[in-house]
């Protein structure tokens, strides 16, 4: 049976050890009449392959298989909403900062830009750990959000972030709106005024995304004590901060 970290009741394995017990019981009761026999041992068949099928649901995000480009939902919070996907680290720390800043309508924790339509945890398909990052761009413009993003990460570091290593943790910026990368590179560009060494964060259009198994949602809302490799302090920061003048116009 998959695992199923945050499966319903009937996933667990007493509902399953009792599934078996009710089948055995029927067949047993009715083998004398093949013809009902044999409906039973369908049923019970069913039923066996519905419980061992058992896993963690997810939200609309993987990539259509005819077209290569994702389907997704809408944004939350309404019309004139927009979505940004931004990789620094591991998502639970991301996602937990993110969430925090005014004007971020809600987030998601996912598997970007890999090699797989339909990507897992660990499954090596070269995906960077993702948020999706639901907003009002009046409220929180996009010049804004990037640079509150870059407070939570090393820019310059090549596919770490704190303890995290790999491509998994590799920084990015992921749209979906075309008209974004203009924005991002103009951001690029003044963030890089501040580093002698170059920036290293990758730019691009969202390829494949797949939300993330539901026990990584909200992680560290679920698990307080959890890791996390951005400093507490930043999260109190994000929820303070707003954007300028300057950022608000972009947003109009």
């Amino acid at each position: 049976m998959p695992e199923c970290p945050s499966a319903p009741d009937d996933c667990t394995p007493f509902a399953l050890k009792k599934a078996r017990l009710v089948v055995k019981e029927q067949v047993v009761n009715r083998s004398h009449r093949s013809s009902a026999g044999i409906v039973v041992l369908t049923v019970a068949a069913l039923l066996l392959l519905s419980l061992a099928a058992c896993s963690p649901q997810r939200v609309p995000g993987v990539a259509s298989t005819e077209t290569g480009v994702p389907v997704l939902s809408k944004p939350v919070g309404g019309p004139g909403m927009k979505t940004i996907y931004v990789a620094g680290g591991c998502f639970w720390g991301t996602q937990k900062y993110l969430d925090q800043i005014h004007g971020v309508t809600a987030t998601e924790v996912g598997y970007a830009n890999g090699a797989s339509n339909s990507a897992t945890y660990g499954d090596g398909s070269g995906y960077a750990e993702t948020v999706r990052v639901d907003y009002d761009p009046k409220v929180a413009p996009l010049p804004f959000l990037l640079r509150m993003f870059y407070l939570a990460i090393d820019p310059t570091s090549v596919d770490q972030q704190g303890n995290d290593v790999g491509t998994e943790y590799r920084s990015g910026i992921y749209y979906t709106d075309p008209a974004d990368l203009a924005v991002i590179k103009a951001s690029l560009a003044q963030l890089q005024t501040q580093f002698s060494a170059p920036i290293a964060i990758e730019t691009g259009p969202l390829k494949t995304y797949t939300a993330a198994e539901d026990y990584h949602q909200k992680y560290l809302v679920k698990n307080p004590d959890g890791y996390c490799h951005i400093p507490l302090n930043l999260f109190a920061q994000a929820a303070a901060a707003r954007p300028t003048t300057a950022e608000l116009s972009a947003g109009k």
